[in-house]
């Protein structure tokens, strides 16, 4: 999971914003009703949050007079499409560097995904603070369920800070061609919620897989350069060529899967004396 900035936009502009936007008189009088319920929300949100408690945050199945699917409605229908809104859509889905997908840090951002489900949270459909840019796969293996428990959390790029400590690692599958295998393993340190969310979130996400399909593919292209490599130098020196690339992934993200997989690789002996072959 990559941190991200927090949007810069709040919920009673965006409901305002909506309000102005909505040519049905009787439906902009009813969600104006709301400002209050829908600044309560947000505020509440933030405070939960902060503590890693969002599970904690009520259930509203629709708010004031407005229903859960009028809501879905004003959200899909006027916030994501409106001229007064589309820009805080689009500004909000712009926050991941290079349009990677926060939750799996591999995938390009297609949408924005609310964290606490719409069906579930009607107070929060259009609070900013609630929608994380995501790709459409990691949007759609989030589901609609609400966590029961701090554990159940996935990570919120928002307010969780995982990258305090080096939690994902790799190792190599000794196979014919050469591949890996992902796995979470959070610091000991570490309070038993937060390393169990980081549990959770690698499953829930499929990352193990992800991982592993898209490091196959940079095991082959690097393999004609540690090729070369050892035409000319020594176990010592391909070693030393990934050792670079671990510092170089480190440095960009502590627990990319490039990094864990070029720390896996240097590491391994077998693969340093010839098993990239």
């Amino acid at each position: 999971m990559r941190r991200l900035n927090r949007p810069p936009f709040i919920a009673r502009d965006a409901l305002n914003l909506c309000i102005a936007s909505i040519q049905d008189g009787n439906l902009a009088a009813r969600l104006a009703l709301t400002a209050d319920l829908v600044a309560t929300a947000e505020a509440a949100y933030i405070q939960h949050g902060d503590q890693a408690e969002l599970f904690l945050i009520p259930q509203t199945l629709g708010i004031g007079g407005i229903t859960v699917d009028e809501m879905k409605r004003v959200y899909k229908g006027t916030f994501a499409k409106s001229v007064r809104t589309r820009n805080i859509y689009d500004q909000i889905k712009k926050l991941p560097e290079n349009d990677i997908c926060p939750m799996c840090g591999q995938r390009t951002v297609g949408s924005l995904d609310h964290y606490l489900a719409q069906s579930l949270h009607s107070a929060l459909v259009i609070a900013p603070i609630n929608l994380v840019p995501a790709c459409s796969d990691c949007n759609k293996a989030k589901l609609d369920a609400q966590p029961a428990t701090a554990e159940e959390q996935t990570l919120h790029p928002y307010f969780d800070n995982v990258d305090d400590g080096t939690w994902l690692y790799a190792v190599v599958e000794e196979t014919n061609p050469a591949s890996l295998r992902f796995f979470p393993n959070p610091p000991p340190d570490w309070p038993d919620a937060k390393r169990d969310r980081v549990l959770n979130h690698f499953r829930r996400f499929g990352l193990g897989a992800l991982y592993a399909s898209h490091s196959g593919v940079e095991l082959t292209n690097i393999q004609y350069g540690l090729k070369r490599i050892a035409e000319r130098g020594s176990v010592d020196d391909i070693r030393l060529e990934l050792e670079k690339r671990v510092e170089s992934a480190r440095e960009a993200h502590v627990n990319s899967w490039q990094t864990a997989m070029y720390r896996a690789l240097a590491e391994s002996d077998w693969f340093c004396a010839g098993g990239f072959n």
